[in-house]
């Protein structure tokens, strides 16, 4: 284990321990077993810890949704199940990192307070990767989205639907209340999705009789 991932990992188990407002430089570099000055080699404040710290919690959410949904999408899921897979890997992650935590409510708040342009930057990858989810799915399974949504529109929607269950859970807790409410939801947008009734252009042409057939030519 390299210096870094000592620190980082240290540094979780004070925030977790204590909170940000509460933690200290002094606190991380015990827990690491460094001196602070060692400690100041790698990162310059708290601040810097607790965002390094953040942008870690994000990375795992992605590889664990990813994984997810590459499963789902391996074992012929339908456009539920690989969507919820997806949100519950992605979510339970980040709900594992602070899970326990006497402070989870005050480590959330503070994520958009130090962390804010982090925050905004992972919506966006996630927001992306759901998109593009959407389109691979609905094009492989031969589905129309509700309303003749686009993959965009529909991807925006599962994303309010997770924003709502996070108004009707503060800070996603209790986990279990929150991740079954936003797996309901989710299933409930996807079963507006519905297979394609519109005939391919090879099955249309089948169907089709020839002129000769159909009375012959003029």
């Amino acid at each position: 284990m390299g210096p870094k991932t000592r620190i980082l990992d240290a540094t979780m188990l004070v925030f977790r321990r204590h909170g940000f407002r509460r933690s200290s430089i002094e606190q991380v570099a015990e827990a690491a077993g460094l001196t602070r000055q060692a400690l100041y080699h790698h990162f310059e404040s708290r601040e810097a810890l607790f965002r390094a710290v953040i942008e870690r919690v994000h990375e795992s959410a992605i590889a664990a949704e990813r994984s997810a949904i590459e499963k789902a999408e391996q074992e012929g899921g339908s456009l539920a199940d690989i969507l919820v897979a997806g949100m519950m890997a992605r979510m339970g992650t980040i709900i594992a990192s602070f899970d326990g935590s006497p402070h989870i409510e005050e480590l959330y708040s503070e994520h958009l307070v130090q962390a804010r342009d982090l925050y905004q930057k992972y919506s966006a990858v996630y927001a992306e990767g759901l998109v593009a989810t959407v389109a691979r799915t609905a094009r492989r399974l031969q589905l129309t989205l509700p309303e003749g949504m686009s993959p965009a529109e529909f991807a925006r929607l599962v994303e309010m639907a997770v924003h709502g269950s996070k108004s009707q859970h503060p800070a996603m807790q209790p986990a279990d209340a929150f991740l079954k409410d936003m797996a309901l939801m989710v299933r409930a947008l996807c079963a507006g999705a519905v297979p394609n009734r519109k005939p391919s252009a090879r099955k249309a042409a089948a169907k089709t009789p020839s002129r000769s057939k159909a009375g012959g030519s003029p």
